[in-house]
């Protein structure tokens, strides 16, 4: 919703400026169409140029993210502590009884218990992939930790890569906004015996090409990016998360230190009060007993 309003205000300002100091809509909305296909057409081909399928459709799905924002809520978060303090539990005191929720999440008790987490498969490979190789007597914790280091810096990357080619587009507009307008003074030139008046709108149209590359670049693709760029990472924290726990556990610290430790380092806004976060491993607890 927040991105709808930002739109609002770009196009409101830009144009409203515009028409409050004097200028006149009907030359740029004349030129608009064919502008438009010039320029969205060799950045649309671009884009398709420089990425395969599957890249082109997870940037086309990420574009939603700037309006919907982060996925993950605060009461994910909390949720997320008590997934995992169940799992650390039940590794301390039955290792065996761990190995029916981590080899078939999608039945299990526990994940089940966290809808939204358990449909995330990111998530889910994440931890009991980690607790799985936990469980494999690694002489060293650090060798686990290393390799979960690895594999979430690698879905960093993979995450990244819709901002990334976000913001090729964005420096490629201008310009392809500028070959535009060049092709518009060619047009013009090839129409020079023509009086003054007609040739003043066939040169403003040429110079829509120029304002329409750079206006997109930077009032609407850039910021795209940089929206889709801060999602991206905001979430990233979710699965964060999930390594600062399961780290803690690899060192042998109590649960309760672990899920702590894991709390500490979410940021603040979506992190789960101590209080809050108590009664709900207290509820756990309890229907454990």
């Amino acid at each position: 919703m927040f991105g709808i309003v930002g739109i609002v205000v770009i196009f409101v300002m830009v144009f409203g400026g515009y028409t409050l100091a004097g200028g006149k809509l009907g030359i740029i909305i004349k030129a608009l169409p064919f502008e438009m296909i010039m320029i969205g057409g060799a950045a649309t081909g671009a884009f398709l140029l420089s990425n395969d399928l599957a890249s082109v459709k997870q940037t086309l799905k990420d574009i939603s993210k700037v309006f919907k924002g982060p996925r993950w809520k605060p009461a994910d978060y909390r949720d997320l502590l008590c997934l995992l303090f169940e799992l650390v539990r039940i590794a301390r005191v039955n290792p065996v009884g761990l190995e029916e929720h981590i080899e078939n999440p999608e039945e299990s008790s526990v994940f089940s218990r966290y809808p939204r987490i358990q449909h995330d498969h990111e998530a889910i490979d994440l931890i009991c992939d980690t607790l799985r190789a936990a469980s494999m007597n690694y002489d060293d914790p650090h060798q686990v930790e290393e390799v979960l280091d690895k594999r979430m810096e690698k879905a960093h990357l993979h995450s990244m890569h819709s901002s990334h080619a976000l913001q090729s587009m964005a420096d490629a507009l201008p310009a392809l906004g500028i070959v535009a307008a060049v092709l518009g003074v060619i047009k013009t030139m090839g129409s020079i015996d023509q009086p003054p008046e007609i040739l003043g709108k066939m040169i403003g149209g040429a110079l829509v090409g120029t304002f329409l590359g750079v206006f997109l670049a930077y009032g609407i693709v850039g910021p795209f990016s940089a929206r889709v760029k801060t999602v991206v990472e905001e979430d990233g924290h979710f699965y964060n998360l999930i390594r600062e726990v399961l780290v803690a556990n690899l060192h042998n610290h109590p649960a309760n230190m672990c899920i702590e430790v894991g709390r500490q380092n979410t940021p603040h806004h979506v992190r789960p009060s101590f209080t809050d976060l108590e009664e709900a491993l207290r509820a756990l607890k309890q229907e454990a007993a």
